[in-house]
């Protein structure tokens, strides 16, 4: 018996120092510089490569669905704000391109008033256009400035542009004015105008007594046979008659003919003034108009 567990003691002892003798070898050899390595290991990291493989992609998959699903939720509030931005430049530019117009127009009409002043000392009273009838038998505008204001009857009013018409009735507060597209030679509420061309005051005239609906154009009438007035002249108001001041703006010759009786020319003038787009008019007051009120007890 004790011959037997000295051999079994003595046995282990050897198989562990054949163990530890194999161990050396293989350290030895994975220490040393290969170029080949042996079929165990070969065998050993493609089975560690293939796991690996099977592990790495599926998690690799499921963590670029979550970082996929986390830009996705960043580029949207992105878009958001990117959407945000242009609805605000829209509007910005919508107000801009208005207030734009709007500077430009207040300018235009101020610098207007301004001349005309100076050129003729009359007083312009701005007003808000309120609304339009357009009935086809009588025509008005109405404006928020009334006696109150100044206004009287038969003052003219105009645009920046030109003629709009002549005031018909007033209220305290309020007034209606007639267009120049109701003149008529049979018209009782819009006196015929008299009216000469720029630059040659002295030497053109002519009545202003009717409105060609269809052609849209004021016809002048009793133009002379001498009258050195051409196409392309501008048409302006020349005070005679104590309705209309001189000077206004009217419009352009179009077209010069002979007249009926073949003495007179008859011309074609297109209006300055657009009546579809009124927003403010300028009722002129002349200098007799203030006369007038400072002489009225």
């Amino acid at each position: 018996m004790t011959h037997l567990f000295n051999f079994l003691k003595n046995k282990r002892l050897f198989m562990l120092m054949v163990g530890f003798l194999v161990l050396i070898v293989l350290i030895g050899l994975t220490i040393g510089g290969r170029e080949k390595i042996t079929w165990p290991e070969r065998f050993l990291k493609d089975t560690v490569g293939f796991v690996q493989q099977l592990i790495y992609r599926p998690a690799g998959a499921i963590a670029g669905f979550f970082q996929d699903i986390s830009q996705l939720n960043e580029v949207y509030k992105e878009n958001e704000q990117f959407r945000m931005m242009a609805a605000a430049y829209a509007r910005d530019k919508v107000e801009y391109n208005f207030l734009k117009s709007e500077n430009e127009r207040l300018m235009k009409e101020l610098e207007f008033k301004i001349h005309q002043e100076q050129m003729y000392d009359y007083k312009y009273m701005i007003a808000q256009v309120i609304s339009v009838n357009n009935d086809a038998n009588n025509r008005t505008i109405n404006i928020n400035l009334g006696s109150k204001h100044g206004v009287e009857k038969n003052m003219a009013v105009v645009t920046s542009d030109g003629l709009v018409g002549i005031v018909n009735s007033v209220s305290a507060f309020y007034a209606s004015v007639t267009p120049y597209t109701e003149l008529s030679t049979t018209s009782t509420t819009f006196n015929a105008i008299s009216a000469t061309v720029m630059g040659k005051e002295t030497e053109s005239f002519g009545i202003l007594s009717d409105y060609d609906t269809e052609q849209e154009r004021l016809i002048m009438s009793k133009i002379g046979e001498e009258d050195p007035m051409v196409q392309g002249d501008i048409v302006i108001t020349s005070g005679l008659g104590n309705i209309y001041p001189r000077g206004l703006r009217i419009g352009e010759i179009e077209s010069l003919k002979v007249g009926d009786f073949g003495l007179t020319y008859v011309a074609e003038i297109k209006p300055f003034a657009n009546l579809n787009k009124l927003t403010e008019v300028f009722v002129v007051a002349a200098p007799s108009y203030d006369e007038e009120e400072e002489t009225t007890p």
